[in-house]
């Protein structure tokens, strides 16, 4: 390993020392409690509670092995926490504990693992400095093999080409009985743990509207909706699934919301075609009722406002994968919903349409309605991995759900809740947003943003993205309410609002491909490494930086081309201050920092003293873009002939710096930037199968 990966291992593994006055006992480190989040299938998240280290110079070395094995191998260095604060008016007031806090990324599933920590200060180490602990990853979600097989046809199917049992409609397999009329709710699930009901080919769709016992007409209460209220493990969750002898649709001819599980723990959806609702799988209403453990695997989603929705705190556990959403908005081009410019330019109706109907009277009928969003959860654990999402106006998102349970947000007409807890206590840690996993999927043209990370709190890890077409910006953070938040080995390309936006507080970027412009407006504790940001705003700056702390950090970076005059801003604290945090009635005091040119900037900050300057030729073929030019700001680019692989030596080449986890197995003299390394194979973006329908 050269000289310098090894020193930026160390930057990254501690933040930089502060001349902040007398060195006071207070330096030193006490370690407290360790705290292990829920596991998801490929990663571990940890929080370690401390005391003291007020001059932020203590450290976490990580180490990890499988169950068995001998070899330990470096974990991610850990993210530093200690009074970074969000406040913004009644919604949000959240103070990070003192603590460290990070993930064991890219494990196998259903693995124990060994991980092994050591806290260390120069200036003493109090408490148990040392802890080993075993995790076991989680499984993928299955049917259980053991339960009981319900068979489920289309009305009207030869009782000789049935497999018993069986069953005409859904509810009537799940339920001890169905009916349209009065009698649909007096049922009770039949279902149990473990089983599984398998749906043959055809289409399920019923005239809610019908007060009638015809099995062709009515299997739906008069909303519509499939409500299951049955109850699974982890183990053996309930599944419905496609019996695999053709197309199972579910069609639901106009309601407003289909699937209803939000009573109904551990249930297991695949093979599915959902289409003509609003609402596909509802599982979670704020603070009323939320499921834990949903499962959806290889399911089509179709002329549907919204995909996978729960807002609710107690849900836990989901498992979203290999899905495709197809949205209703329109991707022959890109428009913004709140930059009225690119409806102008188009002469389409402004704002754009988000599950109402759109002004835009040139649509065709089915078009005439708009799609929010794929998938959007809130509570621990959740996995979305290998999706493909076009055609919404957001993708996949955390909920921006206010202060988390058991916290309290300011609130100036009710005084006392200002001297209420900024975080929640332990006894609300199992409904906190932490240990998120959004990884390997395919996106493509959002109104708004493909990702939001908005209201989440530690140990978000947001991986291997590809996403082209977003009019907005691509990886939002507003708020983030701690970290870290990864971003690692993501790809954002056409992005004319930019790459990043929000209060962005403990988020980390790592060896991304960032083709837009780079801003963190009101942000703490920020780390860049490794990552190509390319501007398509070319009359703005290339990167831009706003932080309330002295210890955001960035380097090893690769930026340009940018315009001839202000490309860097690094505004912060006066130098000497560790961090002014924001207060109500309070705006912290930073110092503004101006750069034309990369050198400039670093030798004025210390920032990027190791990134070089970087043109669109880095690439195989990637297509330079100007937004500035309407055409190009307004057009949906293709994703057929792009190729982000890097041109072998090109200046993005053997620039970068060794991450543990991050970078391991690089192939030159030292990492390169940006998401793909020469001469690795290309990560899989999307579902990892074909559908019978491509």
């Amino acid at each position: 390993m050269k000289q310098r990966d090894a020193l930026v291992t160390v930057l990254l593994a501690a933040t930089l020392l502060f001349d902040v006055g007398t060195a006071s006992a207070a330096n030193s480190v006490t370690a407290g409690d360790l705290y292990i989040e829920p596991p998801t299938l490929i990663n571990l998240g940890f929080e370690w509670r401390i005391d003291g280290d007020d001059n932020h110079d203590a450290s976490v070395l990580v180490l990890y092995r499988k169950k068995g094995d001998s070899q330990w191998k470096n974990g991610l260095p850990w993210l530093r926490l200690n009074g970074e604060r969000v406040l913004s008016n009644v919604r949000f007031d959240v103070i990070s504990p003192n603590m460290f806090a990070g993930s064991i990324i890219d494990l196998e599933p259903d693995t124990e693992y060994e991980v092994q920590l050591s806290l260390s200060d120069p200036d003493g180490v109090g408490g148990e400095s040392q802890k080993t602990v075993t995790v076991r990853t989680r499984a993928e979600p299955k049917p259980y093999a053991g339960g009981r097989v319900f068979h489920v046809y289309p009305h009207g199917t030869p009782n000789a080409d049935k497999i018993q049992p069986a069953f005409e409609g859904l509810l009537a397999a799940y339920n001890n009985s169905s009916s349209g009329t009065d009698m649909t709710m007096a049922t009770r699930p039949r279902v149990r743990a473990g089983d599984t009901i398998l749906v043959h080919a055809g289409v399920y769709k019923y005239k809610r509207e019908h007060y009638t016992n015809t099995a062709s007409l009515s299997q739906v209460p008069f909303d519509g909706t499939y409500y299951l209220t049955g109850t699974g493990t982890p183990d053996k969750p309930i599944a419905i699934k496609a019996a695999g002898d053709g197309e199972v649709i579910f069609d639901g001819n106009g309601t407003f919301n289909l699937f209803n599980v939000k009573g109904a723990d551990y249930h297991y959806f695949e093979g599915l075609t959902i289409r003509n609702t609003e609402i596909a799988i509802w599982a979670g209403t704020q603070r009323i009722v939320g499921a834990k453990g949903l499962t959806v695997k290889k399911c089509r989603f179709e002329n549907i406002g919204m995909g996978v929705y729960t807002n609710n705190a107690r849900s836990s556990n989901f498992y979203i994968a290999d899905n495709w959403f197809i949205g209703r908005n329109r991707t022959d081009y890109l428009i913004s919903w709140s930059d009225s410019s690119f409806a102008n330019y188009l002469g389409v109706a402004f704002p754009p349409s988000m599950g109402k109907p759109s002004l835009d009277s040139t649509l065709p009928e089915d078009q005439k309605w708009g799609s929010y969003i794929a998938v959007k959860t809130y509570g621990p654990g959740h996995v979305m991995a290998y999706n493909f999402v076009k055609g919404f106006h957001d993708g996949i998102d955390d909920e921006t759900y206010g202060n988390p349970e058991g916290s309290f947000a300011t609130d100036p007409n009710l005084p006392d809740t200002t001297n209420g807890p900024k975080y929640p206590p332990p006894e609300f840690w199992d409904q906190r947003p932490v240990a998120l996993d959004f990884y390997n999927n395919l996106m493509d043209n959002f109104h708004d943003n493909p990702f939001e990370m908005d209201g989440s709190l530690h140990n978000v890890r947001n991986m291997r993205n590809l996403t082209i077409n977003s009019a907005s910006h691509v990886w939002c953070n507003q708020p983030t309410l701690g970290g870290p938040i990864y971003w690692i080995r993501n790809i954002g390309y056409h992005l004319p609002g930019g790459t990043t936006r929000g209060e962005l507080t403990g988020a980390i970027f790592y060896n991304n491909t960032m083709l837009g412009n780079t801003s963190a407006p009101a942000s703490s504790n920020m780390r860049w490494r490794n990552n190509i940001m390319l501007p398509e705003d070319v009359n703005s700056s290339v990167f831009s930086v706003t932080t309330n702390t002295n210890y955001t950090s960035s380097d090893y970076n690769g930026f340009g081309p940018g315009p001839s005059g202000t490309q860097f801003s690094w505004n912060s604290p006066p130098f000497n201050v560790l961090s002014d945090q924001p207060a109500p009635g309070h705006t912290p005091v930073r110092t503004t920092r101006n750069y034309a040119t990369l050198a400039d900037y670093a030798a004025g900050t210390g920032q990027d003293t190791h990134s070089v300057l970087l043109d669109w030729d880095v690439f195989m073929n990637v297509p330079r873009l100007d937004s500035n030019d309407l055409a190009q700001r307004t057009r949906a680019v293709p994703l057929d002939g792009l190729d982000f692989r890097l041109r072998p030596g090109s200046a993005a080449v053997d620039r970068g710096a060794a991450i543990p986890q991050v970078t391991d197995g690089y192939t030159g003299a030292a990492p390169d930037l940006g998401a793909l390394e020469l001469g690795l194979p290309v990560p899989q973006y999307g579902p990892r199968y074909v559908p019978h329908w491509l």
